[in-house]
């Protein structure tokens, strides 16, 4: 089931929007939405915005679970600009387009999906845990390898006493 939220007449010009919405495009919610959070773009903020609409029409209307849904289009459309001018030398005027976008965001869901138990959830979360507490052996002093000096020069200073 497709689900759509829009976006018209964000005053960030459609180039610059379109900058975040390829780094956004084909991922799960989820996923995207972490990446918008932390984004350092102006334009990520308003998306996220429009992303988290999307999903609360899904949830809401649809009753679709935000685990199972991914975004499949973003299009980043322009819209009207505003004309504005500034003065030149010679008396001549330059003019300024401050320019929209009109954002349109489509979710799917994610076909032969099943939603994970609290069950299965807890197992993947332990599995996690196991991985990331295996420890590498420290490196000691024996197995740093010094590099190996020119029979021509001397040394004559060395860094650490062994």
């Amino acid at each position: 089931m497709l689900v759509t939220a829009k976006f018209r007449y964000l005053h960030i010009a459609p180039r610059k929007v379109r900058l975040v919405a390829d780094a956004v495009r084909g991922e799960k919610v989820e996923k995207a939405q972490a990446a918008l959070a932390f984004m350092v773009k102006r334009t990520a903020a308003p998306l996220l915005k429009l992303l988290n609409s999307a999903v609360a029409n899904a949830e809401n209307n649809f009753k679709l679970d935000k685990t199972n849904l991914f975004i499949t289009k973003i299009t980043v459309d322009e819209g009207p600009k505003s004309k504005r001018w500034h003065a030149q030398s010679r008396g001549r005027a330059a003019e300024i387009l401050k320019r929209t976008s009109h954002v349109t965001i489509v979710l799917e869901e994610i076909a032969g999906q099943k939603t994970k138990t609290k069950k299965e959830a807890k197992s993947e979360v332990k599995t996690a845990k196991k991985v990331r507490t295996r420890r590498t052996s420290k490196r000691t002093e024996k197995d740093i390898i010094m590099p190996k000096t020119q029979k021509t020069t001397k040394k004559t200073y060395r860094r650490k006493a062994f």
